[in-house]
């Protein structure tokens, strides 16, 4: 790794701390990037689903996950993990991130992690080439591309240090303030950096100086360093052998501060918990002279600092080493944002035609487009492009489940609702209010409760013996007429179309089993379309590569029951039309019909 952060680098970021996601987005913004560089957050004790922030005067929403797995697992390109968990908390989430794998940086800002945790963590990240930048640290950035949390400060101290693009310098220090007053004294000396880190002020942290200014030299951007150290540890000097060894060539600027430690009888810490000299090589003015006598630009004191700076800048750009900047044209934050009452992620009214999840009608709604009916409901309820399989399947539920005759409670209710001289549109929500955990219902029953025997690996016995023991008649299961001898024809039909279509089955197949054992102790204990809806349902949705968390999601929000609902409605205004044209009279119920058992009240 050459470049610590590029344009297209996303992190993710543990622990909702909205004043810090806000300003690196206030930063991307700043310097138009295309993507938020937060891709998600880790926030195990909230609710939500997301949080909004703005990006300039628009808002963007930033998913919500309760674990690091499943932030990684949907957005497996974020590669940096920004750890702003507790001391408490901040190694196992680290540790945690390390199993999980697939992230090349980890950050943390946490202070005062145990030296044996710290030392474990370090380790593991060194074994496994992570590259972790703290503990107890602001962060790093690469100017231009990718800042992370509170390094720089506010965005009006980032431009004026010229922290919005990049510059020529390589910066690495101990202390996250300094950083922010090195920058800009780069700025105004020089032209700025090119990639900075503040490895962080306890002392054993994970990228250490010698790691960053290792990769700084070979990254083409950086055409001189300049190093921070302080009062404490020995770091300074494995530079310096890289120096004498010809790992490291390119100009250097180094200075510990501490120096006035000397004039201090018995050793003293400086704020870091590793800016303490317990050995004369440790000392920041020993380390200060073995700088210099390698080639490292040490100035007298940090007042001579910035003079050294423009001294080795100057001359680099003299010699070609250094080109001239054009600056970029930046956006500015707007002073006022409101944010928005409602959100709506699925269609957009605001060109000249409106588009479903990203694509206008017309592209979807005429025959010669050869989409269907299943293709928006894909688009609208679940944001993708589904495989013409996966659209013809909820197009064969919709119409498997249009009707089932005039008998059953919803068709009943919006028929007497509609002879009631009710509207179309009162008289079918009385049809759909009957819609529940016995009528239609079962279908996000089934869905769960197979879902959850198959996750884990119960028999065919075993589940039964669960349904019984939770009180719950299995759903799905069971017909008042159909039978093993008399099967439902609806059911034979959508199976016929999973197994000649889908993938897999793996779930359906499961619930055969189910089947025979419920069979064996009642013919009309078949898998009944309820269920195999609900069951084929979640075998589409695996098919479909969606993440098992996000199919649970669609059983628990009722998704399952809303194919129900849409295709039932057509034929509930099937019947209400059907007693309109009829102009069917105001109805009563047949008396003879009614069980009356109508005592004399007693007397309180």
């Amino acid at each position: 790794m050459t470049q610590l952060f590029t344009k297209e680098t996303q992190a993710i970021f543990f622990n909702n701390n909205k004043t810090a996601i806000q300003r690196m987005l206030d930063y991307d913004y700043t310097i138009n990037r295309q993507t938020p560089s937060v891709a998600a957050i880790v926030a195990p004790t909230s609710a939500n689903k997301f949080e909004r922030f703005f990006m300039g005067s628009d808002e963007v929403m930033i998913p919500l996950f309760k674990t690091t797995a499943d932030a990684k697992n949907t957005y497996p390109s974020a590669d940096v993990l920004l750890n702003f968990g507790s001391f408490r908390t901040a190694y196992d989430v680290t540790m945690d991130a390390m199993d999980i794998g697939g992230f090349s940086t980890i950050m943390i800002t946490a202070e005062g992690i145990p030296e044996r945790l710290a030392r474990k963590m370090n380790n593991r990240a060194r074994t496994q080439g992570v590259n972790v930048i703290g503990p107890a640290t602001v962060g790093a950035i690469s100017p231009g591309a990718f800042k992370i949390a509170n390094i720089g400060g506010t965005i009006e101290n980032i431009i004026n240090s010229k922290l919005h693009r990049a510059g020529s310098c390589g910066l690495v220090t101990r202390s996250g303030g300094l950083f922010n007053e090195l920058g800009n004294i780069i700025s105004i000396n020089a032209d700025g950096i090119a990639e900075g880190v503040a490895i962080g002020g306890d002392r054993f942290v994970g990228s250490v100086f010698i790691d960053n200014l290792l990769r700084m030299e070979k990254n083409p951007e950086v055409k001189y360093t300049v190093l921070l150290g302080e009062v404490g540890g020995t770091e300074e000097y494995k530079i310096i052998e890289a120096i004498k060894d010809g790992r490291i060539k390119k100009p250097m600027i180094g200075w510990c501060i501490g120096t006035i430690a000397k004039h201090f009888s018995s050793g003293v810490q400086f704020g870091h918990a590793g800016a303490s000299a317990n050995a004369d090589a440790e000392t920041a003015a020993t380390k200060n002279k073995a700088m210099a006598e390698v080639g490292i630009y040490v100035p007298k004191s940090f007042n001579d600092l910035p003079a050294m700076i423009n001294k080795v800048y100057e001359e680099l750009k003299a010699n070609g080493t250094i080109e001239e900047i054009v600056e970029q044209e930046l956006k500015t934050i707007p002073k006022t944002r409101r944010s928005k009452e409602f959100i709506c992620t699925i269609s957009d009214d605001r060109g000249d035609e409106c588009t479903y999840a990203g694509f206008p009608i017309s592209s979807v709604a005429t025959p010669e487009t050869g989409k269907g009916i299943g293709d928006v409901i894909s688009l609208l309820w679940f944001k993708k492009q589904y495989p013409t399989w996966a659209t013809q399947f909820i197009e064969t539920v919709m119409k498997t489940v249009a009707d089932h005759g005039p008998a059953v409670s919803g068709a009943h209710n919006a028929k007497v609702t509609a002879r009631a001289g009710k509207s179309v549109v009162e008289s079918l929500v009385t049809g759909l209010l009957t819609i529940g955990p016995r009528f239609g219902g079962a279908i996000d029953g089934a869905a769960k409760y197979f879902k959850h025997a198959d996750d884990n690996n119960l028999s065919p016995a075993e589940f039964l013996n669960y349904m019984k023991k939770e009180g719950v008649p299995i759903p799905g299961i069971g017909h008042r007429i159909k039978s093993l001898k008399n099967p439902d024809l609806r059911v034979e039909g959508l199976k016929k179309f999973a197994k000649d279509y889908f993938p897999s089955t793996p779930l359906l197949d499961y619930a055969l089993t189910v089947e025979q054992l419920t069979t064996s102790k009642k013919e009309n204990l078949i898998l009944n379309v309820d269920g195999t809806i609900g069951i084929l349902m979640v075998d589409m949705w695996r098919a479909l590569n969606y993440p098992e968390f996000e199919i649970d999601e669609f059983v628990e929000s009722g998704t399952l029951n809303s194919f129900f609902i849409v295709g039932r409605s057509i034929g509930f205004i099937g019947h209400i039309l059907d007693e309109k044209r009829l102009a069917m009279p105001m109805y009563r119920h047949p008396m003879d019909d009614i069980f009356y058992d109508v005592q004399e009240a007693e007397e309180v």
